[in-house]
C-alpha cells in the first residue's frame, strides 16, 4: 500500500509547492491603494502643508458644515447609483463602495477609478456586464445633465455671478469653441466610419436606452436617480461655499456655487487623477471671476481640497482594501 502511494505523493508535491509560491493577488490589491496614497501625498506635500495652515485660521463651525456636506455627497452618489439600476443593491455595501470609489477616483484618472469600483461591485451583485455598463452610462449622463442644468439655471438667475472677460485673452473664445466642435466631429466620424466600433457603440446605446426605459418606469428609481444627481453637485458646491465663509471670502454664496459648477464643468474632460491640479486651478480662476481676491481664493481652494480630497483619502483607501479583501468588489 505504501509503495503504491509514493508516486502519487511525488506527483502532488510539486503542485503543492507551486500553490505555496503563488502570488497573493488579492492581498496585493488590498495594499495597492495605500501605496498610491503615499505616492500622491508625497508628490503634493507642499499643497498639504499650505492647506492645513489655512484650515488652522478658519472658523470651525463653517468647516464642520463643509465636512457634513462632503459626507452627504457619498449618500447622494449611492442614491444616484441605485437609481440608475433596476435591481436593488445592498444599501450598506453600496454606500461603503461609494466612499471607496471616491478614494479610487483621486488615485486614478478622473472617473476611471470610481467607474471600475462600481462596475466590479455590480458584477459581484450579479448584474451582467452589459447592463452594469448601461447603468454606469446612465449615472454619468444624469450627473452631467444635472450639473450643467444647475449651472445654466443659476447663470440665468445670477448673470453677474462670473466675470470671465478680464481673465480670457482677447479673441480666445472663438478658437476654443472651434477646437471643441472639431474634436466632437472627429469622434463622431471615427464611430461612423469604423464598422466594429460603430456596431459596439450602437449595441451599447440600445442596451442603455432599454435600461433607461426600465428605470424610468419606476417612480422610486426616478427620484433616486435625478434627486441624487441634483444633490451631488449642490452638496459639493455647498462645501466650497462654507469653506469660503470660514476664511472670510468676500463673495456671495450663490456666486461661489456658480463658480464651483463652472469650474467642474470646464475641467470635466481633463484626465487627471481626481482633477488634482486642474480642478484646483479652475476653482481659483472661477472664484476670482466671481469677485474674490486671488490670495483668499487660493486659500479657500486649498482648504476645500484638504477637506474633500485629502482627509477622506486614507480612510477611503483602507475601505477600498477591506472591500477587496471581503470580496465585496
Amino acid at each position: 500500500m505504501t509503495a503504491t502511494r509514493l508516486p502519487e505523493e511525488r506527483a502532488t508535491r510539486p503542485q503543492e509547492q507551486r500553490a505555496g509560491r503563488r502570488l497573493p493577488v488579492r492581498q496585493v490589491l488590498c495594499l495597492l491603494p495605500l501605496a498610491l496614497v503615499a505616492i500622491v501625498a508625497v508628490r503634493h506635500r507642499s499643497v498639504l502643508v499650505e492647506g492645513f495652515a489655512h484650515l488652522a485660521t478658519a472658523e470651525w463651525p463653517w468647516l464642520l458644515a463643509a465636512v457634513c456636506a462632503t459626507c452627504l455627497t457619498w449618500v447622494a452618489a449611492a442614491c444616484t447609483r441605485q437609481g440608475a439600476l433596476v435591481e436593488r443593491l445592498p444599501a450598506r455595501r453600496l454606500l461603503a463602495t461609494q466612499f471607496a470609489a471616491g478614494a479610487a477616483n483621486h488615485l486614478l484618472p478622473t472617473g476611471l477609478g470610481a467607474s471600475a469600483v462600481n462596475l466590479r461591485f455590480m458584477a459581484v451583485c450579479g448584474v451582467p456586464l452589459a447592463r452594469s455598463s448601461a447603468a454606469l452610462a446612465l449615472y454619468l449622463l444624469a450627473e452631467s445633465v444635472a450639473r450643467v442644468g444647475l449651472l445654466l439655471a443659476l447663470l440665468l438667475a445670477f448673470p453677474e455671478a462670473l466675470r470671465l472677460g478680464p481673465l480670457l485673452p482677447d479673441g480666445s473664445a472663438g478658437p476654443l469653441l472651434a477646437a471643441v466642435a472639431a474634436a466632437v466631429c472627429a469622434a463622431v466620424a471615427v464611430v461612423l466610419l469604423v464598422r466594429r466600433l460603430r456596431e459596439a457603440v450602437f449595441g451599447f446605446v440600445r442596451t442603455a436606452l432599454s435600461e433607461a426605459r426600465s428605470v424610468h418606469a419606476r417612480p422610486a428609481r426616478i427620484l433616486a436617480l435625478w434627486g441624487g444627481s441634483l444633490a451631488f453637485p449642490l452638496l459639493q458646491a455647498t462645501g466650497l461655499a462654507t469653506v469660503g465663509l470660514s476664511l472670510g471670502l468676500d463673495v456671495p454664496v450663490t456666486h461661489m456655487v456658480v463658480a464651483y459648477l463652472a469650474a467642474t464643468v470646464a475641467v470635466a474632460l481633463v484626465p487627471t487623477p481626481g482633477g488634482l491640479g486642474s480642478v484646483d486651478a479652475a476653482l481659483v480662476v472661477a472664484l476670482v471671476a466671481a469677485g474674490g481676491p486671488a490670495a483668499v481664493a487660493t486659500a479657500v481652494v486649498l482648504a476645500y481640497r484638504i477637506i474633500t480630497v485629502w482627509l477622506p483619502l486614507l480612510p477611503g483607501a483602507l475601505t477600498l482594501g477591506a472591500l477587496v479583501r471581503l470580496k465585496v468588489i
